[in-house]
């Protein structure tokens, strides 16, 4: 039982790093900056509309991807912190 709560203090812990760890990922040719935290909760999307000038197919394309890229770098760096834990639920049986 020990075990069990000490991993859930370190869960607990990771969590709350992730939360403050902030992904930043622009499109390329910067006209989209994606902010999310490392739990996958969007923080900002900020649009320069200089750079996107009428082209909407252009901003869902950069939106959509900017977006993608953000959440599979969200998910790396939890799966990296999560990994010290991991290990250990497995040897409890989870």
């Amino acid at each position: 039982m020990l075990d069990q709560a000490k991993l859930a203090l370190q869960a607990k812990k990771i969590q709350k790093e992730l939360g403050k760890t902030i992904i930043e990922v622009s499109s390329k040719d910067e006209a989209v900056t994606i902010r999310m935290s490392a739990e996958q909760k969007l923080k900002s999307i900020r649009i320069d509309e200089d750079k996107v000038d009428g082209d909407f197919r252009s901003l869902e394309t950069n939106l959509e991807e900017s977006l993608r890229e953000a959440i599979q770098k969200a998910q790396e760096v939890a799966q990296e912190k999560l990994k010290p834990i991991m290990g250990q639920l497995g040897g409890l049986g989870l």
